[in-house]
C-alpha cells in the first residue's frame, strides 16, 4: 500500500522537460497503484472491507436460517431458506436501481456511497444483536437496500478515475475486483471460525465490526476523487419530489399487503424478485432507448448491451449457487474433515476468492500487455459461460459418491473463477463505457440487474435441486448455459458493430 498517496495540487506544477516521456493517462506525473491512479488503492481498501462484511455474513445465513433451533438456527425449512437467499442476494443488486437514481438524481455517488455504507453496518448489527427472524428480517433488508447503493456508486467512482479510451481500464477494475475477493476470501473464514467457536450471532458481530473498519476508512480517505462524483448528474426538479414520495410511499404499502394477504411468502420470494427484476429491466432498457437527449452512438450502445445483458444473467444463475445450491452441496454431501479437523461448510466459499486472488492479477496484466489485441468483451463473455457450464457438468462425475472429496468442489470453482474473471470485472468496466452521459450510474444498474436476476433464478432453481436428481439438475444447467455461450461467440462480431468502437 506504499503507493497510496493522495493527488495533491503541487503535482501538476511540476515542469516537464522537452524531451522527457509523458504518460498521456498521468501526464503530472502522480503516484499510481500498480500503474492505476492512486485514488484506486483507496477506493480498493474501502470495498474490501464492504466485501468482508457481505460475504462474511451470507456465508452463514443459510445455515442460521436451516439449522434446527438446538444448533442455533432459526429451524426453516432447507429449500425456502435457500429461495430466501436467492432472493435477498437479487435484491442486492435489484436495490442498485434505487441506488443509482438516488445518485443520478439526488445526492451524487460519492454521498449515496457514504450513507449506503452506514446502512449496511446497521443491518450487520440487527443481524448480531436482535434474536429470531425479527433481526433476520431487519438486518437482510438494511443491507440488501444498502449494499445495492454501494455497489453501483462503488463502480462508478472507479470509473471516474479513467477516460474512456484508457488502456488501463479493464486492468484498473480487475485490481479493484481483487480488493473485493480479498475481503470474500477473508469474511467466510473468521465468521465460520466465530461461529464454529461461539455462534452465529458471533460470526454476524464480525461482520459488524469490519464493516465499521471499513467505513472509518472510507471517511478519513474521501478525498482524492474527482470533483464530479459530488455533483448530481441530472438533478430532479424539486417539483417532483412529492411525485417521487408519492411513488416510494406506494411502494410500500403494496409490499406490505402482499405480505399480509400471504401472496408474497418465504416460499415464492425468490420467483417474486425475478418477476420484479424483469419488469424493472425492460423499463429501464426503455426509458435510456427512448430519451430524446441519446446520440445515435449512445442509442447503439445501449442496444448492444442487451446481449450482454442476457448473457450476465445466465452466467449468474449458476454462478450464485455458491450460496444456494452449493452451500447445500457443501454441508450434506462434502467429507470436510482435514486432518482430523471438521472445518465448517461456509469456508468452502473462500475458495472462490482465492482463485481471485492468485488469478486476478494475472488477468489484469495479460489484458494490460494485450492492449489493443485482446479479445472483445462478447468474446469473452461467450468463454465465461463456456466455463460455467464446464464447471458444471463436473459435479456429475460424483452423483454416485457417498461423501465427496472436497478437492472436487475445488475444481468445480475453479473453471467458475476462470469464467467469473472473463465476466465479471469485465462487465462492470462494459458498462461505465457504453453508459450515455445522461445515465453514468443507471447503466452501472442495469448491469447489477442482470446480477439481481440470475442471483434471484440461483434460488428458484434451488427447489429442483436433490441428492437423487444430482446428474440431472447439474447436467441440465451445464449443457443449456454451453449452448448459450456458443451463441454468444458467434455473435460477438455483431454486437461489436453495436458498441461503437467499444471493445
Amino acid at each position: 500500500m506504499s503507493h497510496n498517496t493522495s493527488d495533491g495540487g503541487q503535482a501538476s506544477s511540476v515542469p516537464v522537460a522537452p524531451n522527457t516521456h509523458v504518460d498521456p493517462h498521468n501526464p503530472a506525473g502522480r503516484k499510481s497503484f500498480f500503474g492505476q491512479p492512486g485514488m484506486l488503492a483507496n477506493l480498493f481498501s474501502v470495498e474490501m472491507w464492504e466485501r468482508f462484511s457481505f460475504y462474511g455474513m451470507q456465508a452463514l445465513v443459510l445455515y442460521y436460517m436451516y439449522y434446527a433451533v438446538s444448533d442455533g438456527g432459526l429451524g426453516i425449512d432447507q429449500g425456502v431458506a435457500a429461495g430466501i437467499v436467492g432472493a435477498y442476494g437479487g435484491t442486492v443488486y435489484l436495490c442498485s436501481i434505487l441506488g443509482g437514481w438516488i445518485a443520478d438524481r439526488l445526492l451524487g455517488s460519492e454521498r449515496t456511497m457514504l450513507a449506503s455504507a452506514v446502512l449496511i453496518m446497521a443491518g450487520h448489527i440487527a443481524l448480531a444483536l436482535i434474536p429470531s427472524v425479527a433481526g433476520l428480517t431487519i438486518g437482510l433488508l438494511c443491507i440488501a437496500v444498502g449494499s445495492g447503493g454501494l455497489k453501483t456508486t462503488c463502480v462508478n467512482l472507479v470509473g471516474t478515475l479513467y477516460d474512456r479510451e484508457d488502456p488501463r481500464r479493464d486492468a484498473g477494475f480487475s485490481i479493484y475486483y481483487m480488493g473485493v475477493n480479498i475481503g470474500g476470501f477473508l469474511g467466510p473464514l473468521l465468521t465460520g471460525f466465530a461461529w464454529n467457536t461461539w455462534g452465529f450471532h458471533f460470526g454476524f458481530g464480525l461482520a459488524a465490526f469490519f464493516m465499521a473498519i471499513g467505513l472509518i476508512q472510507y471517511v478519513l480517505t474521501r478525498k482524492g476523487l474527482p470533483a464530479s462524483v459530488h455533483t448530481v448528474a441530472n438533478p430532479l426538479p424539486r417539483s417532483q419530489y412529492g411525485k417521487w414520495i408519492g411513488i416510494a410511499v406506494a411502494a410500500v404499502v403494496i409490499i406490505l399487503v402482499l405480505l399480509f394477504t400471504g401472496l408474497l411468502n418465504p416460499g415464492n420470494l425468490a420467483d417474486a424478485v425475478v418477476l420484479v427484476v424483469l419488469v424493472a429491466t425492460i423499463l429501464l432498457f426503455t426509458i435510456m432507448l427512448r430519451d430524446k437527449d441519446l446520440s445515435p452512438e449512445e442509442h447503439s450502445r445501449v442496444l448492444a448491451f442487451i446481449p450482454m445483458f442476457i448473457a450476465t444473467a445466465a452466467f449468474f444463475a449458476l454462478f450464485q449457487q455458491q450460496f444456494t445450491v452449493l452451500a447445500i452441496y457443501a454441508d450434506t454431501r462434502l467429507n470436510l474433515n482435514f486432518l482430523g479437523y471438521e472445518f465448517p461448510p461456509s469456508w468452502v466459499q473462500s475458495i472462490n476468492p482465492v482463485f481471485i486472488i492468485l488469478f486476478g492479477m494475472v488477468f489484469a496484466a495479460m489484458w494490460t500487455k494485450l492492449g489493443t489485441r485482446q479479445p472483445s468483451t462478447p468474446v469473452k463473455f461467450g468463454v465465461a459461460l463456456l466455463a460455467i457450464g464446464v464447471a458444471f457438468l463436473l459435479f456429475i462425475t460424483q452423483a454416485n459418491t457417498a461423501s465427496v472429496f472436497v478437492g472436487w468442489i475445488v475444481l468445480v470453482l475453479f473453471f467458475a473463477t476462470m469464467g467469473e474473471l472473463f465476466l465479471s470485472p469485465v462487465g462492470l468496466s462494459l458498462s461505465t463505457k457504453l453508459a450515455p452521459r445522461k445515465f453514468p450510474v443507471q447503466m452501472v444498474a442495469l448491469n447489477n440487474l442482470a446480477v439481481a436476476l440470475g442471483t434471484a433464478l440461483s434460488g428458484s432453481l434451488a427447489s429442483f435441486y436433490s441428492r437423487e436428481n444430482e446428474v440431472g439438475y447439474f447436467g441440465t444447467m451445464g449443457a443449456i448455459t454451453i449452448v448459450l455461450g456458443i451463441i454468444m461467440l458467434l455473435a460477438a462480431k455483431p454486437i461489436l458493430r453495436l458498441m461503437r468502437g467499444i471493445r
